[in-house]
């Protein structure tokens, strides 16, 4: 399913003396079954689009495409509840959503909320804790007798129960350590492949940008600056210094080398294994020289 967002724009308390403009000239296209990473300094409207891709925000301006489902300006809309079953969000801190007594009612609420039988919900239930690595034993357990990181699983498994074709994330691995935040990161990214879900991450995160994104979106200050190729976003380290972000560790340690190695190629290393190899081969042809 493709999300296609044109010409949008959004206010918040539009016509009141509080109105601020959030996000402006927003065109971006999130082909099926890609993974999409959005970059950006905190306010620069990553979040503000994020809540367009499910129709949790409406544009004030210009047209937001889901699938076949057009929302735009203006225009009051009906039938949100579909899109919102097949775009599916995992907010910042999921785990601070659920409520329910025990794991299987809070995974189940989803799917009965959108039509599905209390036996279809817990097949459904069964089959999310699978896909996030926890076994169906904490099904009678209470969500808040789990560890912190089983709490966020069960709630991303809530999520999936509801089998979005569009997995939007805000920051994932918010509050994480690095063990638990590389776990959940390569679960989101075994998802996208076996399942063909296609993701959208907003994240902080250059070293996630550039290791599983497709393509990145650059925001400032409420528009986008700059799509491309990790390859293409992160040759330009300048700019993105420039707007406060950052690069992947692998390419700030690739352009110090640069200096003392003459590095005969420009292309940046997106991890440190790419690194490794492009310094090995450097030191090859040095010596061969």
């Amino acid at each position: 399913m493709d999300i296609i967002l044109k010409d949008v724009e959004y206010c918040y308390q539009k016509n009141t003396p509080f109105e601020r403009l959030a996000i402006y000239d927003i065109n971006i296209e999130i082909p099926s079954k890609t993974y999409v990473a959005i970059i950006g300094h905190t306010g620069s409207g990553k979040s503000t689009i994020l809540q367009h891709l499910n129709g949790l925000l409406q544009p004030t301006k210009g047209i937001v495409k889901i699938g076949e489902k057009v929302i735009q300006a203006g225009k009051k809309q009906k039938a949100l509840k579909e899109v919102r079953k097949r775009v599916g969000i995992v907010f910042q801190f999921p785990e601070h959503q659920l409520f329910e007594e025990t794991v299987e009612k809070d995974i189940c609420f989803g799917p009965m909320n959108f039509g599905a039988s209390l036996e279809e919900a817990k097949a459904k239930a069964r089959w999310a804790l699978n896909q996030v690595g926890l076994s169906e034993d904490i099904l009678s357990k209470s969500p808040f007798d789990l560890s912190g990181g089983q709490m966020r699983r069960v709630a991303i498994a809530g999520v999936l129960a509801m089998e979005p074709e569009v997995l939007v994330l805000d920051e994932p691995t918010a509050g994480l350590d690095p063990k638990g935040r590389l776990e959940i990161m390569e679960m989101f990214y075994r998802l996208h492949r076996q399942n063909e879900i296609s993701t959208v991450l907003v994240t902080h995160s250059m070293e996630d940008a550039a290791l599983y994104a497709d393509r990145i979106i650059v925001m400032d200050k409420g528009t986008v600056i700059k799509q491309g190729t990790p390859e293409q976003i992160f040759s330009s380290s300048d700019q993105l210094f420039d707007l406060g972000l950052d690069v992947p560790v692998s390419i700030r340690i690739q352009q110090k080398l640069k200096q003392k190695l003459a590095f005969a190629s420009e292309k940046p290393c997106l991890t440190l294994n790419e690194l490794v190899e492009a310094t090995v081969q450097a030191l090859k042809r040095g010596n061969q020289e």
